[in-house]
């Protein structure tokens, strides 16, 4: 070793010693670690030779005995035990997670990740739902619009450009606009078409074109909103609201096009009235019952799509039976009265016990398949001038009708058979838009499940649920039971009892049930008791 690296060892040696000293002044010095230095000192020293190594060697000796009795006093500091656990007599376990990825990407769990849907529902890229720590695939087309919408790579994954858009004060909103693709911008197309402001089903792409950016315009227009022919967040929400305006067939028109949808509403048991071409508020209620039937949005106008089904041999006949309770059936109830089958007094909008012996009475004496079922062939009847009235053995009753449940219960099941049919489903995927009965989003998932126990609810979306008026009012998150419609802000699921829900998650990408968390309560409405 050359004179100049041995007084830089020694230099260094001098150093480490001065570090001890100092660190024993301030009693963080353990006898170990003492050793430990002198142990690697005593082997540099061997790998030495001649005067220099004897040298070390002999000043190792001398720091030795200098600090081995202070680092024996200052033994009380408390040792550390052969598994390294630092607080050996609390033993504790101290559990942390992993740092969060550099890439955020499907199939990812992290609790980052429900801040960033937390982001993407606040700024419409996603439907509103309880954050996950999962990165699903509905987490995935949300984060794809993000970036379709800040020019970025439509990779669906969020990374270094990505996420310090989404999380900036000003992040832009959701706002489709000429030029976007999209699965978006087909559902966006199809509404458009369905409330007339699209002429044909061959304009519903995927691509905002020029045609669709005109139908915008137009229904910011007539619905008074700002028109730039966007759909950002006010002109999406009105898309499904029961405020929205249509272009197309409505209350107060009058044409033969009215009249011959009128005919084949007359046909399949909807519309009570004799078809006149006026489009009153008979055929509005014909029309909206039929959309109920046939799995439509029900909003009571005769758009292209609901022409479709009417005209199709597919459209479902109407059939109101025990536990329907609508507008339709105070008119089959005012009917039977003016026939002098029913007393006035019991067109309650509430088709009961007393309603159905009405009704098999007079199907009994006209002719008609006497099964207590309001269906075409019993309006008919019902509208024509040939009808029978009641025989003198015909006694109608003078008890009330109550609206609600009918004694033995009208819906084929009970609150168990509920909770059963919805568990069937969990795992089933979450798509938007989706009624069963192998994908659902949260509203179809309720509203097929309540056609499976017979109960004739509508398809109407989570801001729908918020006031259906025929069940009973749930006003305190206390009081749910299970059974219970729960419905949260942009959201609805099914209470499935000790504190459970079963709801079509956007953000889990599936049906799931899980523990009723403080998001449920936080943004909690209104719940509706079914049974």
């Amino acid at each position: 070793m050359s004179k100049k690296k041995k007084n830089e060892f020694l230099r260094g040696v001098k150093d480490r010693v001065e570090a001890v000293q100092d660190m024993d002044k301030h009693k963080k010095i353990m006898a170990g670690g003492v050793i430990g230095i002198v142990a690697i000192a005593a082997i540099i020293g061997v790998s030495l030779s001649g005067k220099s190594a004897r040298s070390v060697a002999t000043t190792t000796t001398a720091v030795v005995d200098s600090t081995t009795a202070a680092a024996v006093a200052s033994a009380n500091v408390m040792p550390m035990e052969k598994a390294g656990n630092e607080f050996p007599s609390l033993d504790i376990t101290v559990e942390t997670e992993e740092p969060r990825p550099e890439l955020l990407e499907e199939g990812v769990q992290h609790s980052y990740i429900a801040k960033v849907q937390s982001r993407l529902m606040e700024l419409g890229f996603m439907d509103n739902d309880e954050p996950t720590n999962y990165f699903g695939e509905v987490t995935k087309a949300a984060v794809m619009i993000f970036q379709r919408q800040n020019g970025l790579a439509q990779d669906g994954i969020i990374g270094p450009s990505t996420l310090p858009l989404l999380m900036d004060a000003n992040a832009k909103h959701y706002a489709a606009k000429l030029g976007d693709v999209g699965e978006d911008i087909k559902r966006i197309q199809n509404r458009l078409y369905e409330l007339g402001y699209l002429a044909s089903a061959d304009m519903i792409t995927g691509t905002y074109d020029e045609k669709t950016q005109e139908a915008a315009l137009k229904l910011q227009q007539i619905n008074q909103l700002s028109e730039d022919g966007k759909v950002g967040s006010e002109t999406m929400n009105l898309l499904y609201s029961d405020e929205i305006k249509a272009n197309t067939l409505s209350l107060g028109e009058h044409s033969e096009v009215v009249q011959a949808i009128q005919n084949r509403l007359f046909q399949l048991g909807y519309l009570t009235s004799s078809p006149d071409g006026n489009y009153g508020s008979d055929t509005e209620l014909a029309v909206r019952t039929f959309q109920s039937k046939n799995d439509l949005v029900v909003d009571g106008y005769l758009g292209p799509s609901t022409r479709a089904v009417i005209l199709s041999s597919d459209a479902k006949a109407n059939g109101l039976v025990l536990g329907d309770q609508n507008e339709q059936v105070a008119r089959l109830q005012s009917l039977l009265a003016k026939a002098g089958y029913l007393n006035e007094s019991n067109a309650t909008g509430y088709f009961g016990e007393i309603t159905e012996a009405a009704l098999k009475r007079f199907q009994s004496n006209n002719g008609i398949d006497a099964d207590g079922r309001a269906g075409a062939q019993t309006f008919a009847k019902l509208n024509s001038d040939g009808l029978r009235g009641p025989s003198k053995n015909d006694a109608k009753s003078n008890k009330s009708e109550k609206s609600g449940k009918p004694s033995g219960g009208s819906y084929s099941g009970s609150v168990g058979n509920m909770i059963s049919i919805a568990s069937s489903k969990i795992g089933s995927p979450y798509v938007w838009g989706a009624k069963g009965s192998n994908s659902f989003d949260c509203s179809g998932f309720v509203y097929w499940v309540l056609k499976q126990m017979g109960v004739g609810q509508s398809y109407i979306t989570s801001s729908g649920w918020r006031n259906p008026g025929r069940y009973t009012r749930i006003s305190s998150f206390s009081d749910i039971q299970a059974g219970d419609i729960v419905v949260v802000s942009g959201h609805v699921g099914i209470a499935a009892g000790g504190g459970e829900i079963i709801d079509a998650s956007s953000s889990r990408g599936r049906v799931k049930r899980s523990g009723m968390s403080s998001w449920w309560r936080n943004n909690f409405i209104v719940a509706w008791r079914i049974f």
